[in-house]
Parts: C-alpha cells; sequence; structure tokens
C-alpha cells in the first residue's frame, strides 16, 4: 500500500497515523510504501477501500515489513 493513497483516504498524515496505531513521526519515516502490517491493518479497518498488495513487499529483504 503506498502512503500517499493512505494520506489521500484519511486526509492527513495525522489521521492516517491515528488509523494505523502509530505516531506521526513513525508515518513520516515509512517512506513510500506503508509496512506490511500496518497496511493489512489500514486494510480492515477500511473494509476493504484500501488495498494491501503482496507484491509490493516481495523482494524487499524484509525492509518496512514489520516497522512502527
Amino acid at each position: 500500500m503506498l502512503k500517499i493513497e493512505a494520506v489521500n483516504f484519511f486526509g492527513s498524515k495525522t489521521k492516517l497515523a491515528e488509523a494505523a496505531g502509530v505516531s506521526q513521526a513513525s508515518v513520516s519515516r515509512w517512506g513510500d510504501v506503508i509496512p506490511e502490517r500496518r497496511a493489512a491493518r489500514l486494510e480492515r479497518i477500511t473494509n476493504g477501500a484500501l488495498k494491501y498488495d503482496p507484491a509490493l513487499y516481495q523482494n524487499r529483504d524484509g525492509l518496512n515489513k514489520g516497522a512502527a
């Protein structure tokens, strides 16, 4: 899941952070792709409006997988 898609959905990084259960600073450190566990959570709490795409996380050598 791309961070820009989630920010657009929630309206701000602050609201995204609240929904993801992390601090706004954590959201700022994510880079372009939301960590895998957080992406799965966001898909669940948005009832699929945001989509977790496993292909984004293949061949990333563990980067971003379980980050805050």
